[in-house]
């Protein structure tokens, strides 16, 4: 399996050393990913009063049994999330400083991760596949707004990271997008479409610059 990188930063220079690169793909039509990911937005209406006190009710556990337990404690920090509906693989490492806004929307595969300070707005479900990271600081956005209609409704769309994929610091992912398994996310990358498998891509939009190839499958 591919060994799993350090909870460094990555910027993007490093991404390019620390992945065996090919030279970059022919790009697929620049509105494929851009649809797919559009494809899955749907518009929701306001938050009934049993969603309120749900997110009330997580929003104290939050801010006193999860925020400030010691890092070291991830299965306690799995358990409570647990409690409220999430999915947690084993060894999952969700750190004390990732903000998960609505845990029953969220599930974490076998050995992923959500780091120090990640937001995980999780309006419509996130999920992290087996082995996947989620880097320091990086957002992961599952909700947006429809700006064409004057009453600005909420959107949301489910984002998707595959296993074994990489999302760098800081990056920002967006609603309804997919980034494939063993993909790379550069640091800072602004990711608004699906990402192909084993692909890296950096940049805001981000745009593919290689295929990641060491013992990916």
């Amino acid at each position: 399996m591919f060994a799993k990188p350090d909870m460094e930063q990555l910027s993007v220079t490093d991404a390019a050393e620390r992945a065996t690169l090919e030279p970059a793909a022919p790009a697929p039509p620049a509105t494929d990913g851009r649809q797919n990911a559009r494809s899955r937005l749907r518009t929701v209406p306001s938050p009934s009063v049993g969603d309120k006190l749900r997110r009330l009710a997580w929003t104290i556990v939050e801010s006193t049994l999860y925020r400030w337990s010691p890092v070291p404690l991830h299965g306690w920090r799995r358990f409570l999330l647990r409690m409220f509906g999430a999915r947690i693989g084993k060894a999952a490492h969700p750190y004390p400083s990732a903000r998960i806004w609505a845990p029953w929307n969220l599930t974490m595969g076998e050995g992923s991760c959500l780091a120090a300070g990640v937001d995980c707005y999780s309006a419509a479900p996130i999920t992290l596949g087996d082995g996947s990271i989620v880097s320091q600081r990086a957002y992961l956005c599952a909700a947006t707004h429809d700006i064409r209609d004057p009453a600005f409704p909420l959107v949301v769309g489910p984002i998707t990271i595959g296993a074994h994929a990489w999302i760098a610091a800081e990056a920002f992912v967006g609603p309804g997008v997919t980034v494939s398994g063993f993909a790379v996310v550069g640091s800072r990358a602004v990711v608004t479409r699906d990402v192909a498998p084993a692909a890296v891509v950096v940049g805001n939009p981000a745009r593919q610059i290689g295929i990641r190839t060491r013992d990916v499958p």
